[in-house]
């Protein structure tokens, strides 16, 4: 089987190519080619392959289409709030190049080949604000950026694809995923990960927002692992009947204050001491609202959450910690 990780430098990319490499499989086939796409990579292992540079390069384009991915991991995006400071940036990244993908995966396999899997990272942006009470398989979807809008749409077109048997799509929409490295990210939630980090230091830090301020919550590493399942999971247990495969993400919904206390007891801090709230409405209507998630139908799916709060700061901080697998990736 031939993988292919877009968006592979990046925070959840590194995190699935890392899965990727110890576990050697995507379900029950073996890994025989593993390709990593981004504009900029790491180091990586002389196993997987490089391709860097702009997604709607011609010249990427053209690899894509030789490398003939068997599973395409999509994650390559322009985040939240750097989109939205450049809209036409983000047609260009969001939107465009994903359809220049979605056709490069097609363009060289045979007409009686089995189409290629694609695993769609979206995002809950594209619910939009207020978010309804509970959030279900059949809320409706009115993003109120234009990040949640391309992610949006290129969903309905990932699922065109799979209508007429191009791609075999699944959407799986993300949440908050933490805990992301200290550095600029364009993310206005990006200070749900400096908590964590701040905490786990002993340092003080501000929130954008207040106590009970509740959000969905999710480690990179357990979001890899979703994304992996996805590959393989069946899409008929889905027995509603929802022919978009989106699916919204299991999550674990905390409060600030929650995860204060949670980061307080494991690292022997006094959060409430270290912690101020320098509370922003814009900001908590966005992030800190967030309501019950009907989840049902994707945990029968076989995708989950974290477990607790405790699981979730381990995940988060230190991913891999207790991993023993050896890979069984071979060239």
């Amino acid at each position: 089987m031939k993988v292919l990780v877009t968006g592979a430098g990046g925070f959840i990319g590194t995190v699935l190519l890392q899965l990727l490499q110890q576990a050697g499989q995507v379900g029950s086939q073996p890994i025989t080619a593993l390709a990593a796409l981004d504009r900029q990579l790491p180091p990586l292992p002389g196993t997987v392959e490089r391709i860097e540079g702009e997604l709607q390069d011609a010249q990427v384009q053209a690899r894509i289409a030789s490398f003939a991915a068997d599973v395409c991991f999509h994650l390559a995006a322009l985040p939240g709030g750097a989109a939205e400071a450049d809209p036409a940036l983000s047609r260009r990244v969001n939107l465009d190049a994903t359809l220049d993908l979605f056709a490069s995966l097609v363009a060289e396999r045979a007409a009686s080949a089995r189409p290629p899997v694609v695993v769609y990272a979206s995002t809950i942006a594209v619910y939009g604000t207020p978010l309804s009470d509970p959030v279900t398989p059949v809320t409706p979807t009115r993003p109120a950026l234009i990040y949640g809008a391309h992610k949006r749409a290129c969903e309905i077109l990932l699922a065109d694809a799979t209508r007429r048997g191009q791609l075999d799509g699944r959407s799986l929409r993300l949440p908050g995923i933490v805990a992301r490295p200290r550095v600029a990210s364009g993310l206005v939630s990006a200070f749900m990960s400096e908590l964590m980090h701040a905490l786990a230091a002993g340092e003080a830090v501000t929130l954008p927002v207040g106590p009970q301020a509740t959000a969905w919550w999710m480690s990179a590493q357990r979001c890899a692992e979703n994304l992996l399942h996805a590959a393989t999971m069946d899409p008929a247990l889905d027995t509603d009947g929802h022919s978009e495969r989106t699916w919204a993400m299991p999550v674990l919904r905390l409060s600030m204050l929650q995860m204060v206390e949670t980061l307080s007891a494991l690292y022997g801090v006094d959060g409430r001491t270290l912690v101020r709230y320098a509370r922003q409405e814009q900001v908590e209507a966005v992030f800190g609202r967030y309501p019950v998630l009907d989840d049902a139908i994707a945990r029968r799916l076989g995708l989950r959450d974290d477990g607790s709060a405790e699981e979730l700061v381990r995940r988060a901080l230190f991913p891999f910690s207790c991993a023993s697998r050896t890979s069984s990736f071979v060239a």
